[in-house]
């Protein structure tokens, strides 16, 4: 008896493992993706928060600088309508705390402008705050999560000579 194959019912064989080897690798390759993924995101949170530590740290040399324009107890010019020439605000400050530590913040003022209205006095500042976490700021050749965050600020003060001390303000 001979026996014959018939051409029809060729068993295939090896199928299955081709298919396990690409779902393996379809597998690993969505792995790799969700790791760099991850990696990514993760590196740009950080970077937005350095980037919100460093506009608060800009905000406070702001600060600093606006309080010694304006003069609120009229101590660092006293006198009938004395005047800071500016601010004495520029500088770096590097000593701040907490989490604005690492920043390094520099002031700096515009020579001011003087107006006359009605025989008052009023000085025009325009302070700039920059501040980076670099030791030098802004920096020349900046890093790898180098981050720098600069502020204007223009701010008018009024005093008048004929006001009563301690404070010189102009009244309405």
């Amino acid at each position: 008896m001979k026996i014959t194959r018939n051409p029809q019912r060729i068993r295939v064989r090896g199928f299955s493992l081709i298919t396990a080897i690409f779902l393996l690798v379809v597998l690993a390759a969505l792995g790799a993706f969700m790791v760099i993924f991850t990696g990514l995101q993760q590196s740009t949170v950080q970077a937005d928060v350095l980037g919100v530590r460093a506009y608060y740290a800009a905000r406070a040399g702001t600060e600093w600088a606006l309080y010694r324009a304006l003069d609120p107890d009229n101590t660092i010019a006293p006198g009938p309508a004395a005047f800071v020439a500016c601010a004495s605000a520029s500088g770096t400050l590097n000593a701040m705390g907490g989490s604005l530590s690492p920043f390094t913040v520099v002031v700096a003022c515009s020579a001011p402008t003087d107006y006359n209205e009605a025989g008052k006095t009023i000085r025009v500042f325009q302070i700039t705050a920059t501040a980076c976490n670099n030791a030098t700021c802004p920096a020349v050749s900046p890093s790898a999560g180098y981050v720098e965050r600069q502020i204007v600020v223009t701010v008018a003060k009024c005093k008048d000579p004929t006001a009563a001390a301690p404070r010189y303000e102009c009244g309405s």
